[in-house]
């Protein structure tokens, strides 16, 4: 193929002295910067939509199921959890595992201080995997529905801002009708650096917290459901409220079925956000690609018009130089593209497993830029970059039309 040939003889450099070095380098380089950064932006943000997003069900699970009275308050008002109501949820096959829980608003206080918080109560069949990821001290000790075992499990923001450590005894206070008292003993100290958790749930045996809201022996907070593929939420969450959502206990209370994604709004809204950053930023990136091959590929042309106007004048048509010069616009991308995605993967690799860049945990949520490798995405941001700048060099290609073999044969 003669012009296959010849854009390869013209890539490589060889056989001219006025040949484009500097215009393909910089071409080069612009593909390669823009697919770094599409690729470790893209990896960035699902990373961070992923940690945060996996916090919150960490603490929440994906579905929930309380009283409709609730009014998403921490002084819970409680539902039936019977057998029958847990073997109904089973039998939905996205349904991965279902604990129950109880929450009680209280207040510990130390000797010189005190702290408001959420005492959140689970049973033996609480998943204690998320906890256990984010402890840094003790043990995640094992839950109760029976008795009270008077352990509990908090987080190093609030024994840090009361100086507690691990094994200490603490006072909590619960105000009903009259103020009740419990003592609790630390067994163990989680850190997730989700603030919004971190300053106000303890965790504990259910039996304590039910004992606490005087409630009968069948009633609890709600129960929470983890799911087996996250983007089937909202399917799951419908599948189950349009069997169980309104439907009355034997006490009067009604069921009322919630995803994560209701029960905090505000923050998914902000994680839906990101989104229409990297879409900004993709197609910026994918502009600038394809301007800068637009430049080289005109600098190109205008060195190689010499070259354009001895092949028209052997004969040569518009089309065939043309595509000379598309297939040397293919070379040119082609290992830009490469470059680019060879260092991007370096970057995300060496942050992903040596975690060199920190954050402020306060502010971020992570103590470490998360990133996320996503073979797909990874393919179809290779692949429409390269479709895109193709085709974005088309128009400029027409320019060889114009060139006339009597001049561009006397052209210095």
């Amino acid at each position: 193929m003669l012009s296959f040939f010849i854009a390869k003889h013209i890539y490589r450099g060889s056989g001219s002295k006025n040949s484009s070095r500097p215009a393909v380098f910089i071409a080069m380089a612009g593909i390669a910067i823009g697919i770094i950064v599409m690729l470790v932006s893209v990896a960035v943000v699902i990373g961070f939509k992923s940690e945060v997003r996996n916090k919150v069900i960490g603490f929440g699970s994906h579905i929930q199921i309380s009283n409709l009275d609730d009014a998403r308050s921490y002084e819970m008002r409680p539902v039936v959890v019977n057998d029958s109501l847990l073997a109904e949820l089973s039998d939905y096959k996205q349904v991965k595992h279902i604990q129950r829980f109880s929450t009680k608003p209280g207040i510990i206080k130390t000797d010189s201080t005190f702290q408001g918080m959420v005492l959140k109560g689970v049973g033996p069949e609480f998943d204690p995997t998320f906890m256990k990821e984010h402890l840094v001290a003790g043990i995640v000790p094992h839950f109760s529905d029976t008795l009270s075992t008077n352990q509990v499990l908090i987080s190093k923001a609030i024994a840090d801002k009361l100086g507690l450590k691990l094994g200490d005894k603490i006072y909590t206070y619960y105000i009903n009708d009259n103020v009740r008292a419990r003592r609790l003993t630390i067994k163990g100290i989680y850190q997730t650096n989700f603030a919004e958790y971190d300053k106000i749930f303890l965790i504990t045996d259910i039996y304590t917290v039910n004992h606490l809201n005087g409630w009968k022996k069948d009633q609890y907070g709600g129960i929470e459901l983890t799911i087996r593929d996250y983007d089937l939420l909202n399917k799951t969450t419908y599948d189950i409220a349009s069997n169980i959502d309104k439907m009355k206990d034997k006490y009067g209370g009604v069921y009322y079925v919630r995803n994560i994604v209701q029960l905090n709004p505000q923050l998914f809204a902000w994680l839906g956000l990101l989104d229409m950053n990297v879409w900004v930023i993709l197609i910026l990136m994918i502009g600038i690609a394809g301007f800068t091959m637009v430049s080289g590929l005109l600098i190109i042309i205008i060195e190689r018009t010499n070259m354009i106007g001895l092949l028209k004048a052997l004969g040569t048509n518009n089309y065939t130089v043309r595509r000379i010069f598309l297939w040397l616009s293919v070379f040119i991308i082609g290992k830009g593209i490469l470059i680019g995605d060879i260092i991007a993967v370096a970057l995300i690799y060496l942050q992903g497993h040596f975690k060199i860049i920190k954050l402020n945990p306060a502010t971020y949520y992570v103590d470490t830029v998360p990133v996320s490798f996503n073979v797909l995405i990874f393919i179809i941001i290779n692949v429409c970059s390269f479709l895109v700048s193709l085709m974005m060099l088309l128009g400029p290609s027409y320019l060889i039309s114009k060139i006339h073999p009597a001049n561009s044969m006397r052209y210095e």
